[in-house]
Formats: structure tokens, C-alpha cells, sequence
């Protein structure tokens, strides 16, 4: 997805010629004469990454122009433009919430420099939030991302839900996101900033479910060298979330239910009953209804879970939401691993939009992961993500050479008098497959340097008839290649006609 910036300038010859700029690189632009148009596109929400903010203009200048679009919450990276470079008119504009500053004119490099390094800031600041919110459990559902119908659909009833305490049961395929839409219901719920405890249920022995979730006192059976707080009382004052509610034991599931009930818990070799204040979130990728009709979850638990029922979309049935998706992971994965991609390309984002995604969002957000610890280029292709695209990455020169002739790459440095000028490339420069014939010119071509010319050589080690490689070459336009290895074609047929 293209980033886009706000170019706010009074003179439209300026504006153009940065648009020229920007869109070179690929980037998306907007344009505003004055302040109180930049603030109007702002305050009607359209999608802007970075504003160019030119500090003389007529009417509302750029300095209380910056003034504004901070104190009305906006919070785009701001890079001033001045034509007089005064000292007193930077430091202002920093100190009003400017990220950077170039002085007119400034090179075209410049200007892509300081927008991608404007970019990667605001990527920064935005990862900081959102750690900040998840470990204060404030996440909430605005921080969802997805506005396709089905996750408009799920942040309607989420939000609801989160008014009250009623139990919820999100159901769906495993990796569409059901703990982050937990986190939101807790987030948005008058619990926010209370603890949030997850637990996975089909991910503990089964020996140690009750003592985990309930907690034991100190003694109460082999190994118990001290006392230990269940999950339920961690969480207490705010949400459980159980994650593969279906996986818990049957007796199990008889404590669950009395403490959905009653509201406490009897702790492993506890002497009464401990008082507990928990919201119950639970979530299942199975259909919990056919396991009460086979009889490994009880009816009446199952009632008392499924109040509110959540159904999250598997990604194949939003699809629209994918672009905003790889764009909020390419923010994330360039934070960690230090990168400064700035997107993908149309082509690699049709071919990601196109994919049906068994993994769901887990699968996106790892293939997003490994296509941004390799990519090369500002924006990922679609040889980044080969088994979505079924493009290979391109080869390069001394691979291809090494691949058809099992020779290293340092094979020029070890042999230096092995001619390897003319590699065998397989793939054309876009990734794809080159014709048979531009193949095979190049193979014969390299072996007749690697074997310098000596053409019975060559036939027998590309598996040909002499006649056949001749009449190749001559196809092939390469009686120059014999000649300058200095080698006389016509005196080795001759030779092997003697011989003959």
C-alpha cells in the first residue's frame, strides 16, 4: 500500500515539482494551498502518512498551521519547508511537533530521505503505543485493523458486549486473531487496565489443569513446595481469557462451571471456597455444540460460556482487509528488525489479496515477517513472498553458473584462467523462466569458452553429435565465441576426420 503525503504549499509549481519526486518513488500525494485546507483533508479523515508543511503562507501560516493540527490531535509526522532557513523559525517549529526540516530547494534525495526516515518515526511511535496499550491492557477494538463487513460486524458486537460482564465465547479457525479480540472486549470494558490473563487450555498436562487454573495451597500433593495463585485469582478484578475452552477435562469442567456460578473457586487442597471477581472470555476452533451431542463437554457449561457468541472471520472471508494488515505488519517488523520498507507493490499485493490463507492472520503476519527480513528493495516483491506468488527470487549470475556447471563462484579467483564472463542465467530479471533457446545459446557459448574452443570436447561434454553442435552454432550466431578463444574450428574437424 502506497504511503501518502500532504504537500501543503502555496505555490503550485512547488507542489508539482515535489509530487514529481515523490511519485517517482512510489508514493501517494495530496495537495493543500493553505493551512485550512490541510486541516479540513485532515479533519475528513483521509489516509495521509507524512505532511510537507511549508512555513510562509498566506492566511494561516505554517508554524500555527502545525499549532493546530497538534492541538486538534493529529499526530502525522511534520516536515517543515522554508525558503529562509532562519535558525529562530526551525527551532519553533520543532518545539511545535516538527520531526525535520529541508531548506528550498532541496535535492530530490533529500526530500525521499527525510520522508522515509519521517516514516520509520512514525512507524516507531506507533509500535511503542501499541506495546504500551497491550501491556496496560487497553487495547481496544479501534486498534483492530480491519473495516471489511465481517470485522465491522465482530467490533459492533464486541463493543457491546464489553459494557457489561456478560460471559463471551468467540468461536473461529485457528489464527484469525480470537486473543486479540479478547483483549479488546477487556480493554473496552470498565475492567480495562486490570489484569489480563491468558490461558491457552489445550496446552496444559492434564494433571496440572485444576492446580493451574484454581491454584493449591502449600503441601497439598507431591511437588507442592508452596502455595500457588491459580489463574482465576491472577485475573481477579479483571478477564480470563481461556483460549480452546473445548480441551479441558470433563471434571474439570464441573469446577469451571461452579465458578461461573458462584464466583469462587476451591483451591487444591484448600479448606473453603475462595471469592473470585473474573470476566470469562473463552475461545474454540471446534464446534463445541457436537462435542456436548458426543459427550466430551457438558451441556450445561457450554450454556453458561456461549451467552455472547463472537464468530471472528477467517481471512479469507475479508479479504479486503488484507492491504491494511501487511501495511500495520511492515510498521511492526521494520521496528524490530531495524529495516525501512516502506510497503509492497501492486503486484505483490494482488497476489497477497488473491491468496485464501488456510493460516489466517497468523500465516500473513509470518509471511510478511520473512519477506521483511530479506527484502532488498524499499518496497516488497512478489519474489519476497514465493509460495504465495510462485515466483522464484531472481538468481544471480555466479549462482546460475554455479548451478549449470557445478563449479563455485570463486571459481574465477581459484582458476583465473577459466573463462566465466558468460553465466547461464535461468531466470530472466522479473524472476520468470527464460526460453529454451536463450538457455541453451548461453550454455554452448559457455562451454565452448570453458573448453576453449576444442569442439569435440564441448560436443561430448553437452552429450551432442559434432554435426549437432555445429550446425547450433551456426543457428546461434556464435562462430565469433570459437574464434576469439583463438582456437581454428576448421583444423579440429579436419583432425577428427584423420582420425575417422
Amino acid at each position: 500500500m502506497a504511503k501518502t503525503v500532504l504537500v501543503v504549499d502555496d505555490d503550485p509549481t512547488q507542489r508539482r515539482l515535489i509530487q514529481a519526486v515523490l511519485e517517482r518513488e512510489g508514493f501517494a500525494v495530496m495537495h493543500a494551498e493553505n493551512g485550512d485546507l490541510a486541516i479540513d483533508r485532515l479533519g475528513a479523515g483521509a489516509t495521509i502518512d507524512v505532511i510537507l508543511l511549508d512555513m510562509v503562507m498566506p492566511g494561516m501560516s505554517g508554524q500555527d498551521t502545525l499549532v493546530e493540527m497538534r492541538a486538534r490531535g493529529f499526530n502525522q509526522p511534520v516536515i517543515v519547508v522554508t525558503a529562509t532557513g532562519g535558525i529562530d523559525t526551525v527551532v519553533q517549529a520543532m518545539q511545535a511537533g516538527a520531526l525535520d526540516f529541508f531548506i528550498k530547494p532541496a535535492a530530490p534525495e533529500r526530500i525521499i530521505v527525510s520522508i522515509r526516515n519521517a516514516l520509520s518515526m512514525g512507524a516507531l511511535r506507533g509500535e511503542v503505543d501499541r506495546l504500551k496499550k497491550h501491556a496496560a491492557g487497553r487495547t481496544s477494538f479501534g486498534d483492530l485493523i480491519g473495516a471489511s463487513p465481517a470485522m465491522t460486524m465482530v467490533k459492533r458486537l464486541g463493543e457491546r458486549a464489553a459494557r457489561s460482564s456478560i460471559p463471551i465465547l468467540i468461536t473461529g479457525e485457528s489464527g484469525v486473531g480470537k486473543e486479540v479480540i479478547a483483549r479488546a472486549v477487556h480493554g473496552s470494558s470498565d475492567r480495562a487496565g486490570k489484569p489480563f490473563v491468558a490461558v491457552n487450555c489445550g496446552a496444559i498436562p492434564e494433571n496440572l489443569v485444576e492446580s493451574i487454573l484454581f491454584g493449591h495451597e502449600k503441601g497439598s500433593f507431591t511437588g507442592a513446595t508452596d502455595k500457588h495463585l491459580g489463574k482465576f485469582q491472577e485475573a481477579n478484578g479483571g478477564t480470563l481469557f481461556l483460549d480452546e475452552v473445548g480441551e479441558l477435562p470433563l471434571d474439570i469442567q464441573v469446577k469451571l462451571l461452579r465458578a461461573l456460578q458462584e464466583g469462587e473457586i476451591d483451591a487444591v487442597g484448600g479448606k473453603r471456597p475462595i471469592k473470585v471477581d473474573v470476566r470469562i472470555v473463552s475461545a474454540t476452533n471446534r464446534d463445541l455444540s457436537l462435542a456436548v451431542k458426543e459427550g466430551r463437554f457438558r451441556e450445561d457449561l457450554y450454556y453458561r460460556l456461549n451467552v455472547f457468541p463472537i464468530e471472528a472471520p477467517a481471512l479469507r472471508d475479508r479479504k479486503e482487509d488484507v492491504p491494511a494488515l501487511v501495511d500495520c505488519f511492515v510498521k511492526r517488523f521494520n521496528v524490530e528488525e531495524g529495516k525501512t520498507v516502506v510497503g509492497a507493490t501492486p503486484e505483490t499485493m494482488a497476489y497477497l489479496a488473491a491468496f485464501d490463507w488456510p493460516g489466517n492472520v497468523r500465516q500473513l503476519e509470518n509471511a510478511v515477517y520473512r519477506a521483511i527480513v530479506l527484502a532488498d528493495a524499499p518496497y516488497l516483491q512478489p519474489h519476497d513472498f514465493p509460495a504465495i506468488s510462485g515466483v522464484a527470487p531472481p538468481v544471480q549470475p555466479a549462482e546460475a553458473a554455479q548451478a549449470l556447471t557445478g563449479l563455485p563462484p570463486s571459481a574465477g579467483q581459484l582458476m583465473p584462467d577459466l573463462p566465466l564472463a558468460v553465466p547461464v542465467r535461468i531466470l530472466d530479471d522479473r524472476g520468470h523462466l527464460r526460453t529454451l533457446e536463450e538457455i541453451e545459446r548461453d550454455l554452448i557459448q559457455l562451454a565452448i569458452e570453458i573448453y576453449a574452443g576444442h569442439m569435440s570436447e564441448v560436443a561430448r561434454r553437452l552429450g551432442i553429435g559434432r554435426s549437432t553442435l555445429y550446425r547450433k552454432v551456426r543457428e546461434q550466431g556464435l562462430e565469433d565465441v570459437i574464434k576469439g578463444t583463438g582456437h581454428d574450428a576448421d583444423e579440429d574437424a579436419d583432425a577428427d576426420a584423420q582420425v575417422a
